[in-house]
């Protein structure tokens, strides 16, 4: 019995090891899973923001005498939006902020648009304008859950990967630290509406 003992304990250490670093890859592949996830649920509500503003330019276009500019500009910026694509299994810094920049263009477009219209008051009135915007602002509502819970999902992802022991483990296994959705530049100030 003696001379298996030194195999025995081997054996021990070797299988501790092993699930230690089995327990280690395991959570942070299901962690990396629930980022993608949120991050699909980031770009599912920026999409039905998307549809959404196709449908009202088509409402405003249809009801009013509209000024030309800003319905080509809330077009270009949506066009622009849909255009600019993430992996979410490597979302950098630098993508995201490419990714905030064009959204953050089709809102600004999207709030000059809907100043614009308080000059028509048939538009106003109109029951399928109104719904539109009232969806709009659902999905902008829709739109910060799913970035703050994409943002809840990549900090227990960054904490795993980065806390030791497992950042020596993390790398070997090729993952790597997520971004953060931060506020668009300038918006800390406030909004200036004019009529």
């Amino acid at each position: 019995m003696r001379r298996f003992l030194p195999w025995i304990i081997g054996a021990v250490v070797i299988f501790v090891i092993y699930s230690w670093v089995k327990g280690i890859n395991n959570t942070a592949v299901t962690l990396n899973q629930n980022v993608e996830q949120s991050w699909g649920d980031v770009q599912t509500a920026y999409q039905r923001r998307n549809d959404l503003i196709g449908n009202l330019v088509n409402t405003v276009k249809g009801a009013a005498d509209f000024e030309k500019s800003t319905l080509t500009a809330v077009i270009e910026a949506r066009s622009k939006a849909t255009s600019v694509k993430i992996d979410p299994a490597n979302i950098t810094p630098e993508q995201l902020a490419e990714f905030n920049k064009a959204q953050s263009g089709v809102s600004s477009s999207l709030s000059r648009l809907l100043v614009t219209v308080e000059a028509y008051p048939e538009l106003k009135a109109n029951q399928n304008f109104l719904k539109l915007q009232d969806e709009l602002a659902s999905t902008e509502n829709q739109i910060l859950t799913a970035r703050t819970r994409f943002n809840e999902a990549v900090k227990p992802y960054n904490s795993h990967i980065k806390t030791f022991p497992n950042s020596l483990f993390a790398g070997m296994f090729g993952f790597k630290e997520k971004a953060y959705f931060n506020a668009v530049e300038g918006a800390d100030k406030p909004v200036e509406v004019k009529f």
